[in-house]
């Protein structure tokens, strides 16, 4: 028995970008034009404030708030924790961890009228309090920057490992893995993560395009946020199951996929299936 994504897909792609920079929006053009989904990750106290005008050459441009609910209300991308002050957790006291990342949740839900649930650790630096801080704020998930080069799925959503950053000189080499046909293969996620200023500073916006145009499109991939990943991988091991096996229940409220003896089969919310 395996686990499949929604409509019985076998792989998973979702992307992640900080910092709520004026490049985003450039890159949600690119994603949305083949149907790929990301979260941004965002620092709510470091909104620039209405009205800058950036100097000539400056790469690294926050938007300001009212950009930000503008850019990142459409499309069906996520929002998430960066830290209030993109500080590092690791160099903080508890209780101002807790600040940096409670703060940073409370301004975006006001912002954007979502639960916000899911973050990315600033300069990606964690350590047991910085998870134990994201815990203390309700958060479910956090992104890393540490590159598994890899397709597996998450085994500690508070230390979400990337298969690898976009200018990785892997990247082509672990698109033409992932893509590879091979029906027997367990579910497979290709997390791609960065920021999209990095783009305009070294001119290769050409890496995006090739990689959203290659990847994008293919009826086996499950395009999907950050946090509809997690909550999906959640909610499929809380399926119960028979003592002998010949029953599967959902006690969630998300349809959920699996593969048994060749055949895709779907449990439906509250659902209890003979397989």
């Amino acid at each position: 028995m395996m686990l499949c994504f929604p409509n019985g897909k076998t792989r998973a792609l979702t992307l992640s970008y900080d910092d709520g920079v004026e490049q985003d929006a450039r890159l949600i053009r690119i994603l949305d034009r083949y149907g790929l989904k990301c979260t941004f990750n965002l620092n709510s106290g470091l909104w620039a404030p209405e009205g800058t005008q950036w100097p000539k050459g400056q790469i690294h441009r926050r938007l300001t708030a009212e950009a930000a609910l503008a850019l990142y209300s459409a499309g069906g991308h996520e929002v998430a924790v960066h830290g209030l002050t993109h500080a590092n957790l690791c160099a903080l006291p508890l209780s101002r961890a807790v600040h940096e990342l409670l703060e940073d949740r409370r301004n975006l839900e006001t912002l954007f009228g979502r639960v916000v649930r899911g973050a990315a650790y600033p300069f990606g630096a964690y350590d047991d309090q910085a998870v134990r801080a994201l815990e203390d704020c309700g958060i479910v998930y956090c992104r890393t920057v540490q590159s598994t080069h890899g397709f597996a799925l998450p085994a500690r959503p508070l230390t979400l490992h990337p298969t690898c950053h976009h200018n990785d000189p892997m990247l082509d080499e672990l698109c033409s893995r992932f893509l590879a046909d091979d029906e027997k293969s367990a579910p497979r996620l290709f997390y791609l993560w960065g920021h999209a200023y990095e783009f305009e500073a070294m001119d290769n916006w050409s890496v995006i395009e090739a990689f959203a145009e290659r990847m994008g499109g293919q009826d086996g991939i499950w395009y999907c946020t950050n946090l509809q990943l997690v909550d999906y991988l959640s909610a499929w091991h809380s399926l119960r199951f028979s003592a002998d096996g010949s029953m599967a229940e959902n006690p969630t409220a998300l349809p959920l996929w699996l593969l048994h003896a060749g055949q895709v089969m779907r449990i439906e919310p509250g659902e209890t299936l003979h397989i």
